[in-house]
């Protein structure tokens, strides 16, 4: 009885130790879990998506890392390269290789130049063309304002130009170019083909026409009278009319325009043009100098000629 006693009295000592032990250790480790929970666990826990949401997108995480690791290494060691050029090489095959030009717009300018840039891309696939490239070529030549660059399927590539439009000759050390209204140089002319437009001379006078345009759309009774101009000093104009007389302009863009105006009246109330005049000299506001073919020189004021003003030739 004693010997059962002990143990059931052992036995339930053991039992209460264990369960005091279980509880602490039970107590212990939630304990320990509160404080092992970090930041990343609470705001995991805040985040409105389960547990097997979260699992499933950190797995395509993973699978677009590894996806875009490959992708760079492909990209680094010319894969796409390797299959565009195969690609171009299949579809040339195929019949779709550039085998004609059309070349469309060209109408002043010399077409040589446009065909040999264009025939540069014959026997090239249709899919290897680079149109920006051959664009960028074209607006190299003078004459070309802008180009468009096509495909037509299956082989011809189609070249649409633009022109620039010559305003003018520009005449400069010894040299005759066409120029456009903002001064490109479009090509080289001969004196025996100058074409019917205005004869501009001097250094930077080719970038001066624009100017120049302006200054006589003030006067639009002399424009189709004007038979060059002068850029004197890089700083004012000296115009030649068809009639042979020649009007020196002051300097600056409004007593320019101011002045041709007021040559403008005089020519329209006493006909001055065509009546022998060497030159008008209007560079002085205040003054209206007249070099007759005798070489006399007669001054009036700029708001008083009037054909006795003129003189008598000799």
């Amino acid at each position: 009885m004693a010997e059962a006693r002990i143990r059931r009295g052992g036995t339930a000592r053991l039992g209460s130790t264990r369960v005091s032990v279980g509880g602490r250790a039970a107590r212990g480790g939630r304990g320990r879990a509160l404080k092992r929970r970090s930041w990343l666990d609470r705001l995991i826990e805040l985040l409105p998506v389960s547990e097997a949401t979260l699992q499933r997108m950190a797995s395509w995480a993973i699978v677009a890392i590894v996806g875009g690791l490959v992708i760079g290494i492909a990209v680094f060691a010319g894969v796409p390269g390797m299959m565009k050029q195969q690609a171009a090489e299949i579809a040339a095959r195929a019949g779709f290789e550039v085998d004609k030009v059309e070349v469309r717009g060209v109408e002043r300018m010399d077409e040589l130049p446009v065909y040999n840039i264009a025939l540069g891309q014959v026997d090239r696939s249709m899919l290897s063309l680079d149109l920006p490239k051959v664009r960028e070529e074209m607006l190299k030549l003078g004459w070309v304002k802008d180009a468009r660059i096509s495909r037509r399927l299956p082989d011809t590539l189609v070249v649409d130009i633009v022109e620039r439009d010559p305003v003018a000759v520009w005449q400069h050390e010894g040299q005759l170019h066409l120029i456009d209204v903002n001064g490109v140089v479009l090509q080289a002319v001969s004196t025996s083909a100058m074409p019917d437009l205005p004869l501009v001379v001097g250094p930077n006078a080719n970038r001066q026409t624009a100017g120049l345009n302006k200054l006589m759309e003030n006067a639009p009774a002399l424009k189709p009278m004007l038979a060059g101009a002068t850029w004197v000093g890089n700083r004012r104009w000296d115009l030649r009319f068809q009639s042979g007389e020649t009007l020196s302009l002051p300097e600056g863009e409004k007593d320019s325009a101011s002045a041709l105006v007021n040559f403008a009246r005089m020519d329209g109330v006493n006909r001055l043009l065509g009546r022998g005049i060497v030159k008008f000299d209007m560079r002085d506001p205040d003054r209206f100098v007249l070099r007759l073919p005798q070489g006399r020189v007669e001054e009036k004021p700029a708001d008083d000629a009037r054909p006795a003003d003129v003189g008598e030739e000799g």
